[in-house]
């Protein structure tokens, strides 16, 4: 089995938290989105992964190559690192990871974390995972059949037809298929809304026998903006496996920790109540406050302040003096 990551998006819609890193590595619960994505997939999968190809940009530097290569190195894979130099569609970016269409392949697009108890039959020609929405109107979603096998792929339906969306991981029994149809949209330069979608080669194998089936997952979990994140922290630190050590540092003085919560390394914490829902990165500092239901990365200094559903970046100095209050019966004073 072979993993494929398109993750060559800029992430706008969580700036200012990706000028400096992609999306896919904004830590969720003490670990880069990416790698709890892999980790799932990893999960699902009976037998090994013989390799994880990572599509990003050139631009995204070595930092974020080198802990690609970790995260593999640690799921004891093969890394691979592909480049997407424009953004030409979700099909597009799979083929840039060609050399490993081959095969049993799993394609998972970095923006998503799931949770579910399915495993994936090997046998089936491929598998798409779906999750059920209150308005698919703003997805690409899937019809079944009785058998349940995938009839028909409409993106983001004007009117209802079904209400099972494509979450952006998918399995294929055979990848060398795949790459055929790809190429066969590129080389012909047939395009939907001005890009090269996945949907169009997924119809095209439809079309010629392959028989799709949906795996469907428990939580559809979204990183796409700052209060996704957020609440995707929050999730998976309630569903976190019971094996993974959450609490890191013991450098704490008057402070209360409402679990569950992530404290990276060299953490220190002095008069605060932390909790319920944090996560925070190795070497921050907090003294003098409250938080709750929010991420800090890491060697942030915090004092004096009461955080609820924040997202605090790296190296980032926070610091608020308390103040001289002189207030009269009656009186209302609120920070909104």
């Amino acid at each position: 089995m072979k993993i494929i990551i398109p993750m060559a998006g800029w992430g706008s819609r969580l700036r200012p938290h990706t000028l400096t890193i992609p999306k896919p590595m904004v830590p969720i619960a003490g670990k880069p989105i990416v790698q709890r994505l892999v980790e799932g997939l990893v999960d699902s999968v009976d037998g090994s992964i013989d390799e994880i190809n990572f599509i990003i940009r050139k631009e995204f530097g070595k930092a974020t190559e080198d802990k690609l290569r970790e995260v593999a190195k640690e799921l004891n894979t093969k890394c691979i690192i592909s480049y997407q130099e424009s953004p030409e569609g979700t099909a597009h970016a799979i083929y840039c990871a060609k050399e490993s269409l081959e095969g049993n392949v799993i394609v998972a697009f970095a923006d998503t974390l799931f949770r579910t108890d399915f495993k994936i039959d090997a046998s089936k020609d491929g598998v798409i995972w779906v999750s059920r929405v209150e308005d698919p109107k703003a997805f690409g979603v899937v019809k079944l059949d009785a058998d349940k096998v995938i009839t028909d792929f409409i993106e983001k339906p004007r009117e209802f037809v079904s209400d099972l969306a494509i979450i952006g991981i998918y399995y294929f029994k055979d990848g060398a298929a795949l790459q055929s149809e790809i190429k066969h949209l590129l080389d012909n330069d047939i395009r939907e809304k001005g890009e090269f979608q996945l949907t169009n080669a997924l119809e095209n194998l439809k079309q010629k026998g392959a028989k799709f089936v949906p795996g469907e997952v428990k939580e559809w979990l979204d990183c796409g903006n700052k209060a996704a994140c957020v609440y995707t922290n929050e999730r998976v630190l309630e569903n976190i496996n019971t094996k993974e050590k959450l609490v890191f540092s013991k450098n704490f003085q008057q402070t209360q920790i409402i679990e569950p919560c992530y404290i990276g390394e060299n953490v220190v914490l002095e008069n605060v109540i932390i909790g319920p829902h944090v996560s925070i990165g190795a070497g921050s500092v907090i003294k003098n406050s409250i938080v709750k239901n929010s991420i800090i990365q890491t060697e942030t200094s915090i004092n004096g302040v009461i955080l609820d559903k924040a997202m605090i970046g790296n190296k980032v100095d926070l610091s608020l003096k308390a103040r001289d209050y002189s207030l009269g019966d009656y009186t209302t004073v609120r920070d909104e």
